[in-house]
């Protein structure tokens, strides 16, 4: 087993991106393909707050501009995940979260990936995994969370429920439902990936290059199916 986690550090991973509903539990399996393959994990999210607190120039132009209430545009974002891409710890792979969340976001990718790291033969195309869950099962899981707004740790009454109801099992804080989880709110994020985000999906699926798999399974079911697709991926398209 040793052998076999060397070994998976070591490959050339290539990007992984994983497409699915909020809920669909991309965040958890994000983190285990971190862990196991050992390429980082990049969130734009986190790039973003990372520039405006450094005070990069990026990160200057996208706080004036979020201080107006207003999304960044792609073309700001793109330098952003461009410098993040192009850093060393990106050679062997990175799997993306929260990008490419539109079709123009998919295309640019493509076009940055064939300039950037195509024509260089130690990395490998992109694997696109996308994350199937039931509508009703999305609910469940989202309108199911709870959270201890001491230690932030998470819990959901369906599936992974605390020990006492309601009750931390570490301090034993009240939990409670976060804004963004309750079923109102929940919806509308529903249809924001159904009008939106969906169409990336289309995208790669139009290129022949997505590979959906069933995440109504458990959570381990699932990394095994995503860490087979990568497998598989690794051997028939890295060099």
């Amino acid at each position: 087993m040793a052998n076999e986690s060397a070994n998976d550090t070591a490959q050339n991973i290539g990007p992984v991106i994983l497409l699915g509903p909020p809920g669909a539990g991309k965040g958890t399996q994000s983190r285990r393909i971190v862990e196991h393959y050992g390429i980082p994990q990049i969130s734009t999210g986190d790039l973003l707050r990372d520039h405006v607190a450094r005070g990069t120039a990026l990160g200057l132009e996208a706080k004036v501009i979020m201080a107006r209430g207003e999304l960044v545009p792609d073309e700001l974002m793109y330098g952003i995940v461009a410098t993040r891409l192009r850093e060393a710890d990106c050679k062997r792979g990175f799997v993306l979260d929260g990008f490419p969340r539109t079709a123009p976001q998919a295309g640019w990718l493509d076009a940055f990936l064939e300039k950037e790291v195509f024509d260089k033969s130690e990395k490998c195309p992109p694997v696109v995994i996308q994350l199937l869950v039931d509508y009703t099962q999305l609910l469940q899981r989202l309108a199911g969370r709870r959270s201890c707004p001491t230690c932030g740790r998470l819990y959901n009454i369906h599936s992974q429920p605390p020990l006492v109801d309601e009750l931390c099992d570490v301090d034993g804080s009240k939990l409670v439902i976060r804004d963004d989880d309750r079923e109102e709110v929940i919806s509308g994020r529903l249809a924001a990936y159904e009008t939106q985000t969906r169409r990336v999906a289309d995208y790669y699926r139009a290129q022949r290059r997505l590979v959906a798999i069933n995440a109504d399974r458990t959570m381990d079911e699932v990394t095994a199916q995503i860490f087979a697709v990568i497998d598989n991926h690794f051997k028939d398209g890295c060099e």
